[in-house]
């Protein structure tokens, strides 16, 4: 069998969003687990759009990720005078021909044909055929090349994830492969690029259906072997409408922007449409073991942003807490928040991780221990109570003494509540507001014992 060489072919548009990656991933991982190559080719012939900006874009969602390429990127860009050639050598061969319609004669064609309810298509005026006189060309205009589809037969392939499909070739239209200032087209460009770099199999969007039929049409002109085909189904919002920006945070990097973990994207990417029975949390490895296309699913996947928040919650969990220290800092660096002075950052992020699920929220939830905390009016006037004052003061004299330890300040916690013959809430609502500004936290004697006993001290004298 031939080596497996899969490709990810993004145009430089915009951002890596969530169907590029997972359409990425998936080529990836098929390589991956048949010991193959995966290319990366920048498909940048869209010059109006196609940005340096929006290259380095995809380029770093690939590199987050982690999805190491084998050969390239290559730039379709580059490789003009190569697809310009082959067009020469199809003219030659009689599969392309030069079209010399004009843009007003195929808009009053197109217009015929629409008033007569037909499917707007070329006639094939230009279209050499045996004894068919054509005209000759038109003075000052300049031709297109356009490609010879037969006109006969069906062309079909066995697709890995939708089955068979069948497209007669009476329904496709002569393509036009260059323009007329003899800039090669996307979909001559794409069969040019999968036929050279020896492309096995093509895993890609469903939207990519409808130019299967043309571009096999082409390999086959080419003299080309075909690759096999893998169109995956599009994502659905968790609404059930197509994902786009409106759903929020599609690009990749704004996954990295908003705390989430590679590792966890990577898992959650690999379940939307393929599954390995009721595996929900395998890691890549893992993944590349398991993956194939039997098992990807025909039907859009939908996408479910409380999945993902729970699996990247099972990530951050299972990280060192060195890892997961080292991981939030630079989300405090971006709040402004020096972490030198004060609390270990170890033992701060795991007082928080069961309770956030990004890195930015762990990051926001741990700021407290590092920057000096305003409790608010009204938070203030609602917790410090003159019952609670009598008791906060009392612990106050307390911390002041005992070993600085979560055990011995559960302790005077408890004694506190009940020479003061007072519930829990009572002291710790007030003291949670008067240190951190909130009342929800874990346990009151943890946070006081990480704040520090200088730190807590004077916070519970400027407000008492």
């Amino acid at each position: 069998m031939k080596p497996v060489r899969t490709r990810f072919a993004p145009s430089p548009t915009g951002y890596l969003h969530i169907g590029g990656a997972r359409t990425a991933l998936f080529s990836w991982a098929y390589a991956r687990r048949h010991g193959g190559q995966f290319i990366l080719r920048i498909e940048d012939t869209d010059v109006a759009r196609s940005t340096p900006e929006a290259v380095q874009a995809i380029l770093d969602g690939m590199a987050w990720l982690e999805l190491t390429h084998d050969e390239g990127p290559f730039y379709q860009m580059q490789r003009m005078d190569r697809y310009k050639a082959v067009i020469q050598d199809m003219l030659a061969a009689g599969t392309a021909y030069y079209c010399y319609t004009s843009r007003e004669e195929l808009d009053s064609l197109r217009a015929e044909q629409e008033a007569r309810k037909e499917k707007p298509r070329y006639d094939g005026r230009w279209r050499p055929e045996p004894g068919k006189t054509l005209p000759p060309p038109p003075a000052g205009v300049e031709p297109v090349v356009r490609f010879k589809n037969p006109i006969n037969g069906v062309v079909a392939w066995e697709d890995a994830v939708k089955g068979r499909i069948a497209i007669a070739n009476a329904e496709l239209d002569d393509l036009i492969i260059a323009r007329a200032d003899g800039t090669p087209t996307y979909n001559f460009c794409v069969c040019v690029d999968d036929w050279e770099m020896g492309i096995t199999h093509v895993i890609r969007g469903d939207d990519h259906v409808n130019n299967t039929p043309r571009q096999i049409n082409i390999l086959q002109a080419l003299g080309a072997e075909i690759p096999t085909y893998a169109h995956l189904s599009m994502i659905l919002g968790d609404d059930g409408t197509k994902l786009s920006k409106r759903h929020g945070a599609v690009s990749v990097m704004q996954y990295e922007e908003e705390g989430f973990l590679p590792a966890a994207v990577i898992n959650y990417l690999a379940r939307l449409g393929w599954s390995h029975g009721d595996a929900e949390i395998f890691n890549r490895e893992q993944f590349i073991a398991w993956f194939d296309l039997d098992h990807i699913t025909a039907s859009a996947a939908q996408f479910n942003t409380e999945k993902l928040l729970w699996l990247n919650q099972h990530y951050m969990k299972a990280l060192p807490l060195s890892e997961l220290a080292a991981k939030t800092r630079p989300y405090l660096a971006r709040l402004n928040v020096a972490t030198d002075s004060g609390p270990c950052l170890e033992k701060a992020v795991a007082l928080y991780v069961e309770r956030c699920n990004t890195l930015c929220a762990l990051a926001e939830a741990v700021r407290i221990f590092y920057q000096n905390v305003e409790p608010s009016a009204e938070l203030l006037t609602q917790h410090l109570t003159d019952e609670s004052r009598p008791a906060l003061s009392d612990f106050a004299a307390g911390i002041a003494e005992i070993d600085w330890e979560i055990p011995a300040i559960a302790a005077l916690i408890k004694n506190t509540l009940a020479e003061h013959k007072l519930k829990m809430p009572k002291l710790a609502m007030p003291l949670r507001a008067i240190l951190v500004g909130q009342t929800q936290t874990p346990s009151v004697d943890a946070v006081i014992e990480l704040m520090g006993r200088e730190r807590v001290l004077a916070a519970l004298k400027k407000y008492l």
